[in-house]
Protein backbone atom coordinates (compact mmCIF):
# COMPACT_ATOMS: atom_id res chain seq x y z
CA UNK A 1 0.00 0.00 0.00
CA UNK A 2 1.22 3.89 -0.85
CA UNK A 3 -0.64 5.59 2.10
CA UNK A 4 -1.98 4.16 4.41
CA UNK A 5 -2.73 7.44 6.18
CA UNK A 6 -5.27 8.13 3.78
CA UNK A 7 -7.23 4.66 4.13
CA UNK A 8 -6.70 4.89 7.87
CA UNK A 9 -6.65 8.00 8.82
CA UNK A 10 -9.23 8.83 10.48
CA UNK A 11 -9.65 5.09 11.89
CA UNK A 12 -12.89 3.61 12.20
CA UNK A 13 -13.30 2.57 15.97
CA UNK A 14 -13.09 -0.83 15.07
CA UNK A 15 -9.50 -0.96 13.06
CA UNK A 16 -8.69 1.00 16.45
CA UNK A 17 -9.33 -1.07 18.31
CA UNK A 18 -8.03 -4.41 16.79
CA UNK A 19 -4.94 -2.81 16.52
CA UNK A 20 -4.95 -1.87 20.15
CA UNK A 21 -5.62 -5.22 20.65
CA UNK A 22 -2.45 -6.29 19.25
CA UNK A 23 0.01 -4.85 21.39
CA UNK A 24 0.66 -8.58 22.25
CA UNK A 25 -0.07 -11.50 19.47
CA UNK A 26 -3.38 -12.60 19.48
CA UNK A 27 -5.67 -14.86 17.88
CA UNK A 28 -8.88 -13.62 16.24
CA UNK A 29 -10.69 -14.98 19.21
CA UNK A 30 -8.39 -13.18 21.56
CA UNK A 31 -8.59 -9.56 19.84
CA UNK A 32 -12.51 -10.08 20.28
CA UNK A 33 -12.19 -11.03 23.95
CA UNK A 34 -9.83 -8.25 24.77
CA UNK A 35 -11.62 -5.31 22.73
CA UNK A 36 -14.70 -6.28 25.26
CA UNK A 37 -12.95 -5.98 28.34
CA UNK A 38 -11.10 -2.83 27.13
CA UNK A 39 -14.44 -1.15 26.33
CA UNK A 40 -16.36 -2.85 29.85
CA UNK A 41 -18.74 -4.56 26.71
CA UNK A 42 -19.30 -1.56 25.05
CA UNK A 43 -17.76 -2.84 21.96
CA UNK A 44 -18.76 -6.24 20.82
CA UNK A 45 -16.88 -7.16 17.32
CA UNK A 46 -18.67 -9.79 15.67
CA UNK A 47 -16.33 -12.41 14.11
CA UNK A 48 -17.03 -11.57 9.87
CA UNK A 49 -15.79 -8.02 10.90
CA UNK A 50 -12.60 -8.60 12.58
CA UNK A 51 -11.33 -11.18 10.56
CA UNK A 52 -12.67 -8.97 7.18
CA UNK A 53 -10.63 -6.19 9.02
CA UNK A 54 -7.68 -8.24 10.03
CA UNK A 55 -7.71 -9.61 6.16
CA UNK A 56 -7.75 -5.89 4.28
CA UNK A 57 -4.99 -4.92 7.51
CA UNK A 58 -2.41 -7.89 6.27
CA UNK A 59 -2.90 -6.87 3.27
CA UNK A 60 -2.31 -3.28 4.08
CA UNK A 61 0.88 -3.94 5.85
CA UNK A 62 -0.52 -3.05 9.24
CA UNK A 63 -0.14 -6.43 10.99
CA UNK A 64 1.04 -9.87 9.96
CA UNK A 65 -0.04 -13.64 10.09
CA UNK A 66 1.06 -16.65 11.28
CA UNK A 67 0.27 -20.27 12.72
CA UNK A 68 1.06 -21.22 16.49
CA UNK A 69 1.81 -24.50 16.96
CA UNK A 70 -2.11 -25.25 17.80
CA UNK A 71 -3.32 -24.36 13.92
CA UNK A 72 -4.52 -21.28 15.17
CA UNK A 73 -3.77 -18.07 13.11
CA UNK A 74 -2.26 -15.39 14.95
CA UNK A 75 -2.08 -11.63 14.57
CA UNK A 76 0.68 -9.17 15.04
CA UNK A 77 1.16 -5.47 14.78
CA UNK A 78 4.02 -4.33 12.32
CA UNK A 79 6.09 -1.36 12.30
CA UNK A 80 3.91 0.53 10.15
CA UNK A 81 0.87 -0.58 12.02
CA UNK A 82 2.54 0.94 14.97
CA UNK A 83 3.30 4.00 12.76
CA UNK A 84 -0.54 4.61 12.16
CA UNK A 85 -1.65 4.22 15.53
CA UNK A 86 1.18 7.23 16.53
CA UNK A 87 -0.98 9.16 14.13
CA UNK A 88 -3.91 8.02 15.07
CA UNK A 89 -2.89 8.56 18.54
CA UNK A 90 -2.11 12.00 18.06
CA UNK A 91 -5.38 13.07 16.63
CA UNK A 92 -7.03 11.95 19.13
CA UNK A 93 -5.32 13.36 21.82
CA UNK A 94 -5.84 16.69 19.98
CA UNK A 95 -9.65 15.52 19.01
CA UNK A 96 -9.48 14.88 22.89
CA UNK A 97 -7.89 17.99 24.50
CA UNK A 98 -10.25 20.35 22.24
CA UNK A 99 -13.35 18.61 23.65
CA UNK A 100 -12.25 19.04 26.87
CA UNK A 101 -11.24 23.14 26.23
CA UNK A 102 -15.01 23.34 25.02
CA UNK A 103 -17.24 21.30 27.06
CA UNK A 104 -18.56 23.88 29.42
CA UNK A 105 -19.86 25.49 26.40
CA UNK A 106 -22.20 22.37 25.68
CA UNK A 107 -23.06 22.44 29.55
Amino acid sequence: MKNPEKTYIPMTETAFYILLALTEPRHGYGIIKHVEKLTKGRISLGSGTVYGTLTKMQRDGLIVKYADGKRKKVYEVTEDGKRIMRIEMERLHELYNNAVQYREEFL
